[in-house]
């Protein structure tokens, strides 16, 4: 006698589960509005700090160097010494993130920048045309 390994579900109970998770996507992408960015972009973050009962906003401006599935990587150059810090995307404490230059880039992790010096280390721009 062969059993089921599989057990089907009703295809009324299938819609209503596809409707429950499209609306939990729809609110969760409502409530993370960061523009669209690729590594090799460079970018504002504006991050709120808190330093015992005050809180600030200090900016860090830098280029993506990966990109995952919920956090990215951000490097800059501080005073010749290279500085990076991961960031996760639904962080409350991100205010803003702009994008200032498209970066032309083939990869999706840039690590080749950590030992690149000078102009070996700059990324061209990518121009982005809108009709």
């Amino acid at each position: 006698m062969r059993r089921k390994l599989f057990v089907s579900l009703h295809p009324l109970k299938l819609i209503i589960m596809d409707n429950l998770i499209k609306q939990v996507q729809e609110k969760l992408v409502a409530a993370n509005n960061l523009p669209e960015f690729k590594s090799g972009d460079t970018i504002i973050l504006s991050y709120k700090i808190r330093e015992g009962s005050k809180e600030r906003i200090q900016k860090f401006q830098g280029i993506v160097l990966q990109k995952k599935t919920a956090t990215f990587t951000l490097r800059k150059i501080s005073n010749g010494v290279g500085v990076e810090r991961i960031f996760p995307y639904n962080s409350p404490f991100i205010s803003d993130i702009e994008v200032l230059k498209k970066g032309k880039v083939r990869r999706a992790r840039l690590f080749y920048l950590r030992e690149a010096k000078g102009k070996a280390a700059k990324i061209k721009e990518r121009i982005v045309v809108t009709a």
